[in-house]
């Protein structure tokens, strides 16, 4: 066929540069330390999904930082922090915890923090509903741990079509008003006992739109144009792959998805503009609530864990339960993000070990497995195949370089690794910003 080349009809971008971090076991791994890292050098820090149940925390020059639905690129001061449409609000406590941290030296984030119009609204009764119906699941025995943030009921709301936005909050507010009473009455035919007072309620929201319409904007467009013009872009994850609502321990799990779907779906990014995908991981397991734990371990072992790691929920204030690393989950949880790399955290936790040992593999009913149980119920069956490494016993805390690691330390980093052939970049020994080594 003759005739002239076909001309170029637009101008190429620039190539994405899109990071992801993501919580690779239960949660609580430290993903808020890895994005303060990170943060220092993006341009735009993004939450995709969950709501105020979860919980970063970040020590900068000895001020401790708490961000539930903050994203923790707030705290730099150059960065655009979004929230994406696949959060759930609840606007309460976003002001109560931006009043917080600005106390303890966060600033300007008015310039900076951009929420989008289409993230769907956690009223007071979603928060209610939520005590309501786990209060109804323990007296069947059958109690999953929730928040009680509301976040399963809000987004329950958004599935039955029925949940209300950021956006329907800034529009006419007469149907805003229509709509909140609709969606109350609602809530108050499955649960009678629930008292809501919905002329005081829309006096406290219509307040909250006149605070809350400078922050707002549709951040597909926004996103889509920071990643045309080269800007590096670090995308947040809430909770962690084990959470997820189709991959984790259903039923015990958040109500979003917390694994690389979501980035997608909960900010509007192609999946082929994210570029990197970092796992972050404990040195060891620990998970919140109720729900199968493999390598759990109820004895001194899970103390000296919980003590030295002083692990307590950020959100819940809850005690968290303790365990070996699970080798054979990351893998699990490797095959759904696809990691370009790792995090691994709390490595000092271990440091007073004369042993670790290190999950590799699964038995069911005495036979091997390959595959990751689908049911609470036989992954609670499961038994751990071990592999024992010996400790380093020898602080870690002050280390800067991996080379100054303790040998045995340095063995078992590499262990982790090789098990799970995804390249490990970065070691935390501390609580501070500084207390992170990079690997070249």
């Amino acid at each position: 066929m003759n005739g002239s080349p076909r001309k170029k009809q637009r101008t190429e971008p620039q190539e994405s540069n899109v990071t992801v971090i993501l919580g690779a076991q239960w949660g609580d791994e430290g993903k808020g330390k890895v994005v303060d890292l990170l943060a220092q050098t993006a341009d735009v820090v993004s939450r995709c999904q969950g709501g105020n149940n979860a919980g970063h925390t970040i020590v900068v020059d000895g001020v401790e930082y708490d961000f539930h639905l903050l994203p923790s690129g707030i705290i730099q001061p150059n960065v655009k922090s979004v929230i994406g449409n696949g959060v759930v609000i609840h606007l309460p406590q976003l002001f109560d915890e931006i009043e917080k941290n600005e106390k303890k030296g966060m600033k300007n984030w008015e310039e900076r923090l951009i929420i989008s119009d289409r993230a769907h609204l956690v009223f007071d009764f979603h928060q209610a509903v939520d005590g309501l119906q786990e209060q109804e699941n323990n007296r069947k025995g059958q109690g999953l741990g929730t928040t009680k943030k509301g976040i399963g009921p809000t987004y329950s709301s958004k599935a039955t079509r029925n949940g209300i936005r950021v956006g329907d909050l800034l529009g006419d507010f007469k149907i805003f008003k229509e709509k909140f009473t609709a969606l109350v009455g609602m809530q108050q035919r499955m649960f009678p006992s629930l008292e809501v007072d919905i002329d005081e309620e829309l006096t406290r929201y219509e307040k909250f739109a006149a605070k809350i319409k400078p922050l707002v904007y549709d951040t597909v467009s926004l996103l889509d144009k920071a990643i045309r013009d080269g800007k590096k872009v670090l995308v947040e994850g809430a909770n962690a792959a084990m959470l997820d609502i189709d991959f984790g321990t259903y039923p015990y799990v958040t109500s979003s998805n917390c694994t690389v779907g979501g980035v997608c779906t909960g900010l509007g990014i192609a999946p082929m503009k994210i570029k990197k995908v970092i796992g972050v991981v404990k040195a060891y397991t620990t998970r919140v609530g109720d729900g199968p734990f493999p390598t759990e371990q109820i004895n001194e072992i899970g103390d000296l864990m919980q003590e030295r790691g002083a692990e307590f929920g950020v959100t819940t204030k809850r005690r968290r339960r303790c365990g070996w690393l699970d080798v054979f989950l990351l893998q699990y949880t490797n095959k759904i993000n696809g990691y370009t790399a790792f995090c691994v955290t709390k490595l000092d936790i271990l440091d007073t070990l004369k042993e670790v040992k290190i999950a590799v593999g699964y038995k069911l009913n005495g036979k091997k497995i390959n595959y990751m149980p689908s049911t609470a119920s036989d992954l609670s069956k499961v038994e751990c195949e071990y592999i024992t490494m010996p400790g380093w016993q020898a602080s870690t805390e002050n280390v800067r370089e991996f080379k100054d690691l303790p040998e045995n330390a340095q063995n078992y980093i590499n262990k982790i690794e090789e098990l799970v052939g995804v390249p490990i970049k970065w070691i935390g020994v501390g609580k501070g910003r500084e207390s992170i080594i990079k690997i070249n």
